[in-house]
């Protein structure tokens, strides 16, 4: 399209307004060239020098964050160290706590069955004493009992203590020995 609208203007056709006059084209294209050169020297060496900036002003920030990102994971690896060891720590007191406790409760085990077995002592020596003395008192009310029993049997009269002490432990040793023998004048 562009070599016909050439063609016919070299043929002397009538002037084409879409096709500029060759002056025009002259001096548009000393003018494209000065403003050409006039960005490259001034405006493209700013340009760079603007984009250069900027690169290493983000190439920078990136360092920072960078920097900024591997203290994180450095404070982060710290702190989970730290709860660790928070963790572990707990965990040694309260196994310390535990062992305290159960030695705690095992001594008081100890006192309660120690104080039991005093209390147990302490009661079987109360039985054995009361039984120590109902004995005696028992002794002597059969012994009264069987002086009279005696007494009246026999017509002899028991009324000495010697004699009758004498009567009362031979009686009993030999109820205790369970080898009690009727006496000559028992009738069979």
């Amino acid at each position: 399209m562009i070599s016909r609208i050439i063609e016919a203007a070299a043929e002397g056709q009538a002037h084409n307004p879409l096709l500029p006059a060759p002056a025009d084209l002259l001096w548009s294209s000393v003018v494209f060239v000065i403003l050409l050169a006039f960005f490259w020297v001034r405006v493209l060496p700013n340009f760079k020098k603007n984009l250069d900036s900027r690169t290493e002003a983000i190439e920078g920030r990136l360092e920072a964050a960078e920097k900024a990102q591997a203290e994180a994971a450095a404070k982060t690896a710290n702190i989970e160290a730290e709860q660790a060891e928070a963790r572990a720590d707990a965990a040694k007191i309260r196994e310390e706590a535990r062992a305290e406790g159960a030695a705690i409760l095992a001594e008081l085990k100890e006192q309660a069955s120690s104080e039991a077995a005093r209390l147990t002592a302490t009661a079987k020596a109360q039985i054995e004493a009361e039984r120590q003395a109902a004995l005696i008192s028992l002794r002597a009310e059969v012994g009264s009992l069987a002086i009279d029993l005696a007494s009246s049997v026999v017509g002899a009269s028991l009324k000495n203590e010697k004699v009758a002490t004498g009567v009362v432990d031979q009686f009993l040793a030999d109820l205790e020995a369970g080898e009690a023998k009727p006496k000559a004048g028992k009738k069979k």
